[in-house]
């Protein structure tokens, strides 16, 4: 029996549904970003750069960029020098799905990118719409390491100052620890800070 111009109708609009529904369903994994050391660790950057489908090395150079840091890729997981909050490489990679993946014609990330000369182009697979890929103009900096008096912390001591005490550095301070060499990690307690010099005593 033939079908009725109504049934036909919503036929059509089942299957444009169906369609759009895919984008909604389209959803990139948080990034599991902690603090190892003095380096910030992505451990599923992997799994990331896949859902996105996106070669490893161009989403690592991309953070890196924007980092402003150096950074490798271990793996499953991309690791950058420097502390960096979970948040702030979490909004990066958000940022790179809506400048680097999303069609902003159509919505979807049915996307490549390609080269015209030195000006890499987002070109959409779904509806044929391009675009030139837009650069960001901020950087973030590495979360600076705050140091109170009372805090209790490895040092790694550099060198010996010219009355004979250990010489290390956290951020923007310069740190004296009695008795110690370069090439000691020793564990201190922060006793006195003057400015951009702390003074210590072993822990």
């Amino acid at each position: 029996m033939p079908q009725s111009y109504e049934d036909l109708l919503k036929k059509a609009y089942s299957q444009i549904t169906e369609v759009s529904s895919s984008h909604e369903r389209f959803s990139v994994p948080p990034g599991k970003v902690f603090i190892e050391g003095k380096t910030t660790v992505l451990e599923n950057f992997a799994e990331i750069a896949d859902k996105l489908n996106r070669s490893p090395e161009d989403l690592l150079k991309f953070l890196v960029g924007e980092l402003g840091t150096a950074g490798k890729i271990e793996g499953n997981r991309a690791v950058f020098n420097g502390k960096f909050e979970p948040g702030s490489v979490n909004s990066l990679l958000k940022s790179y799905v809506e400048d680097y993946v999303i069609c902003s014609e159509c919505g979807r990330p049915d996307t490549r990118l390609v080269k015209d000369g030195r000006i890499p182009i987002l070109r959409c697979d779904a509806c044929g719409g391009h675009r030139p890929v837009k650069k960001r103009k901020v950087r973030l900096e590495p979360q600076e390491e705050k140091l109170t008096e009372g805090a209790i912390m490895d040092l790694a001591i550099l060198s010996i100052s010219k009355r004979g005490d250990g010489v290390a550095r956290v951020g923007k301070h310069t740190i004296y620890v009695a008795g110690a060499k370069p090439g000691e990690t020793v564990k201190v307690k922060i006793t006195k800070i003057a400015g951009s010099v702390a003074f210590t005593e072993r822990a």
